[in-house]
Formats: C-alpha cells, sequence, structure tokens
C-alpha cells in the first residue's frame, strides 16, 4: 500500500507542510518515488508520522522528538520532564488568572504584582510616584518589598503636600525650604513608625548597594531638580 504526499498528510490528520517541514529535519525518511517522480509513503511512514503528531500534541518540541530517535518505547524519562514542564505551566497560568481576578476586582494597575496593586488601590500617587514604586518591584527583595507596600497601604488617599507634585523645576531656594519643613516631620514620623525603610534594600537579589543606585537613579530621572533638591534638604533637616 504507498500513498501520495497528501494522501499520507490527511490519514495522520496534519498539513502537507508539516509534512514536508518533518522531511527538512531529519524526523521523518524521504519514501521512494515513483517512476513519475512523485513520492510513495508506506505504513511505516505513517506510524511514524502518527508518533510525531501525537508527541507534538503531547507537547513535546520537534527537537525533543528527535533526540528520543526512532524506536517506538515508552520515553519515561522525556514525559517525566515535559510533565514537570507542563505543571509548572499550569501553575504559572493559575497564579496569572487570581492576579487578573485582582486587577479587574480592584481595577488596579497592570504594572505593579498584587500586593502593591491592592497596596496603591486607595493611596494617592502620582505618575511619578508610581512609576518609582514600579522600579522598587525590580529591585526590592521580599522583605524590603513588603515594607513598602505596608506603608503604601496607610498612605493618605489625597496629597500631602500638592505644591511639591506641581513645584516647577526653577522653584527658588524660600520655596523650596518651606517645602522641605513641611515635609520633614511627616517623614521622620514615617520612619519612626517603620524601622524598616531605613534598612528597605537589605536583602535586595542584586544586593543593596545596586538596589540604592537604580532607585537614586529613577529618583533623578522621574522628578524635576527642584524636587530633588527639596528631598536633599529634608535629608539634611533629618540627619543635621
Amino acid at each position: 500500500m504507498a500513498w501520495s504526499t497528501r494522501e499520507i498528510a490527511k490519514l495522520a490528520g496534519t498539513s502537507l507542510r508539516a509534512v514536508r517541514h518533518y522531511h527538512e529535519v531529519g524526523l521523518l525518511p524521504e519514501p521512494e518515488r515513483r517512476a513519475n517522480g512523485y513520492k510513495q509513503y508506506g505504513v511505516a511512514h505513517l506510524v511514524r508520522l502518527l508518533r510525531i503528531k501525537r508527541l507534538t500534541d503531547l507537547g513535546f518540541s520537534l527537537t525533543q522528538i528527535a533526540e528520543m530517535g526512532d524506536a517506538d518505547e515508552h520515553p519515561q524519562q522525556a514525559l517525566r520532564t515535559l510533565d514537570a514542564e507542563l505543571a509548572a505551566t499550569i501553575e504559572g497560568l493559575q497564579r496569572a488568572r487570581v492576579e487578573i481576578g485582582l486587577i479587574l476586582r480592584q481595577s488596579a494597575a497592570t504594572d505593579l504584582p498584587p500586593q502593591f496593586s491592592e497596596a496603591t488601590a486607595e493611596t494617592y500617587l502620582t505618575d511619578a510616584d508610581r512609576s518609582f514604586v514600579v522600579v522598587l518591584t525590580r529591585v526590592l527583595g521580599p522583605g524590603g518589598l513588603e515594607t513598602y507596600a505596608d506603608m503604601l497601604r496607610d498612605a493618605p488617599a489625597e496629597p500631602t503636600d500638592p505644591e511639591f507634585d506641581t513645584l516647577p523645576a526653577d522653584a527658588d531656594a524660600r520655596t523650596r525650604q518651606a517645602i522641605a519643613e513641611r515635609l520633614a516631620p511627616e517623614i521622620r514620623e514615617l520612619f519612626a513608625a517603620r524601622p524598616g525603610l531605613k534598612n528597605v534594600t537589605a536583602d535586595a537579589p542584586g544586593g543593596a548597594r545596586a538596589a540604592d543606585i537604580t532607585m537614586v537613579k529613577a529618583l533623578k530621572d522621574l522628578y524635576n531638580p527642584a524636587q530633588i533638591d527639596v528631598f536633599r534638604r529634608i535629608y539634611k533637616l533629618l540627619n543635621p
């Protein structure tokens, strides 16, 4: 019994393109040709093609199938490896569904992990503030993230100092100093209530120094020179 390429593709439930590709990558041996030049496939080709299709349907890559060779014995180890990979994929998809559900319920931002989406749901943040939080989620460790998220949960829903948020880059020194003096006591109380903020980068995966450098760079990119100067003035007031 011999089939053409189109016929064997139909029998195997695959496409002509797939059959030709399997030939190109060496998964399916080339059949003999008739006198007219057309390929003629036999039962062995069909069995091999069905095995390839079955394995690809299970999730094996063509590279993995090639590594199994032509033997038809039960690929136990390959199946166990694939099963573990699929389990990890399913777990990741389940986590994603949980996060999507949270985002939908709280109308939360998609650029923040769950703990921060929840923490910032009713917190006032400027665009710069939110971008800075996004950066923090990439450099802080679990302890630092939880400390910062906990602080945000208790942050007010209204701006504490609107003048700072709208401060122009060319604001004069007197204005900058006045804002710093207003904000310094609040920040002092914040650090007193949450001592962990002083060492928020302690468990950073890439090291505290690298996290500090990234955070400073983010501040300089996100806030204008006058606002950065206010930060410096607050630091001097808190550390005379």
